[in-house]
């Protein structure tokens, strides 16, 4: 294919999981085999099997989405990653995601990042039994009117946060549930046009999490990262993130910090400049309607089934 002068590679975080994810891609390519087999031996389990047949119970345990949509992000690039040709000038992924997002620039292997967020699923797992969380999406009012009601919403040693900053008007909350029913309901009175409670094992980008986070820094430290390739925009603070020391600390960070996710795209885009082009991989095309939502204009495709990745490597 002729590849786009600059490519911006995103990656998806939990909740993309679905039953027979990736199965077409490895009945196809030899390259997205080979990578899922990898990660199944680094394991030792066969996730491939549990992506491809389920059961979805058990597919969509924290322990196992984790590493499960990034196994499918490393066999889409194991295919892909070539036929940018030298393009990519950015990452960015959302949560988990991040961590496929330093896959591509070449900072940690896929088998080693597989392990990552396969301990990091763990870890957020423990977390959410030792103290039960819960998050809600709040739709249809502004990120400032949502942070305001998790404030008020705060008290008596109960927390609520804004969590995942999606797009100008896409937010999600998290913290103790009593908490992030109030806030919820805050933001109903506020003008939010849908508060959707979701299915989670625990209070995700919060404070909550902070047991997690301090297990996860020394499960990072451990790791064998190198500087990405290309600078990697970090969840944490929507800054590029260039040398393999601060991607191990923003990545323990990230835990109990909010996804800065619109001031992420916006800040990959500027980067890139003009021209580039948004290449989702992965389960779903969530990331791809997201980054039009904050950055107008922009050019998206997403790579998640074999039919999307032919098309992209035959230049259509």
């Amino acid at each position: 294919m002729v590849a786009p002068s600059k490519t911006i590679w995103l990656c998806p975080g939990q909740g993309a999981q679905k039953v027979g994810m990736a199965k077409d891609l490895a009945e196809r390519f030899p390259a997205a085999r080979q990578s899922l087999d990898a990660i199944d031996e680094r394991l030792a389990f066969r996730l491939s099997r549990l992506m491809f047949e389920g059961p979805e119970e058990e597919l969509t345990a924290t322990h196992n989405a984790q590493p499960a949509i990034l196994a499918h992000s490393a066999a889409v690039f194991a295919v892909v990653g070539a036929a940018v040709n030298g393009g990519a000038v950015a990452a960015a992924g959302h949560s988990l995601g991040e961590y496929s997002a330093y896959l591509t620039a070449g900072a940690l292997a896929p088998t080693d990042a597989a392990a990552l967020v396969r301990r990091r699923g763990e870890l957020m797992h423990t977390a959410g039994t030792e103290r039960p969380g819960t998050m809600a999406a709040i739709l249809g009012l502004p990120t400032a009117e949502v942070e305001a009601a998790c404030r008020e919403a705060s008290r008596d040693g109960l927390v609520a946060v804004a969590a995942n900053l999606n797009a100008p008007d896409q937010t999600v909350i998290s913290g103790d549930p009593p908490a992030v029913a109030a806030a919820g309901e805050g933001c109903r009175v506020r003008g939010a046009k849908r508060v959707i409670p979701l299915k989670v094992s625990g209070a995700f980008h919060s404070s909550l999490m902070a047991p997690a986070a301090n297990h996860l820094r020394v499960a990072l430290e451990r790791a064998p990262f190198r500087n990405p390739a290309f600078p990697v925009i970090a969840n944490a603070t929507a800054e590029p993130v260039r040398e393999a020391g601060r991607a191990r600390r923003l990545l323990a960070d990230q835990l109990t910090a909010p996804v800065r996710w619109v001031a992420c795209m916006q800040r990959a885009a500027e980067l890139a400049g003009a021209g580039a082009r948004f290449v989702e991989i992965g389960p779903g095309t969530v990331l791809a309607g997201l980054v039009k939502r904050s950055v107008p204009g922009a050019t998206t495709v997403s790579l998640g089934t074999a039919d999307e990745v032919a098309r992209f490597l035959e230049g259509s």
